[in-house]
């Protein structure tokens, strides 16, 4: 009798512990697939923004070549306020974007968007101070570190020499070279205003896995 009762009650914990690994690989799988998700939609919103710009860049052009060759288009022909060669920003869950970011060592590529706000950087990273992407100063780009594969998950993982591309809203593409990573206190701010000698420079910031600390990727105009 004791026997029998040993063994349903092994039976019973082995079958308890089947379900429970069957149900943690299961939750496994859902948030991989949510992670997923999460980078493929992003990565298709920076298709779409190069590929707009490229397109409008295309545009323009053959437009001003037009004109060039056309002298009998007059001022009177012209139309105040047109703005029918510039392209309606594109948005990204429902905030606007100014740009792109891609790091190709860390297969890393969203979209940047306008303002740092509590809503945005819940959905990507964006920009914080700075005057502005591919503009001469220091632009700090800020993103959450979930520790999970997404944002700026990976950012420490970077290394010097690395390079990182921004696309921005003109659609000009830069390559930037990594030359330095700092582990710093919340409060900082001191990296913000830095005199970057006329060079363009970006600053990416995060949180570190402790969440106790930032983590800084100091890169500059190749």
């Amino acid at each position: 009798m004791f026997e029998g009762k040993y063994s349903k009650l092994l039976t019973g914990l082995l079958i308890a512990g089947i379900v429970a690994i069957i149900g943690g690989l299961i939750f496994l799988g859902i948030i991989v697939a949510k992670n997923n998700a999460i980078n493929s939609d992003a990565s298709e919103a920076v298709e779409q923004f190069q590929g707009s710009k490229n397109k409008n860049n295309k545009t323009n052009t053959e437009k001003t070549n037009s004109e060039a060759v056309n002298p009998l288009i007059g001022i009177d022909n012209l139309v105040v306020g047109d703005t029918s060669s510039t392209s309606a920003r594109q948005m990204y869950k429902g905030f606007p974007m100014v740009g792109t970011i891609e790091i190709p060592s860390i297969d890393l590529k969203y979209p940047v968007l306008e303002n740092a706000s509590k809503a945005a950087i819940e959905v990507a990273v964006a920009v914080y101070d700075g005057p502005g992407l591919n503009q001469v100063g220091n632009t700090t780009i800020v993103g959450h570190n979930y520790r999970n594969g997404t944002f700026f998950s990976n950012l420490k993982k970077v290394t010097i020499g690395d390079k990182v591309y921004i696309t921005d809203e003109s659609g000009k593409k830069m390559t930037y070279i990594v030359y330095n990573t700092v582990i710093t206190t919340p409060e900082d701010s001191s990296f913000l205003e830095r005199d970057t000698e006329g060079k363009r420079e970006i600053t990416l910031d995060t949180c570190t896995d402790d969440t106790q600390s930032r983590l800084l990727v100091l890169a500059r105009e190749e």
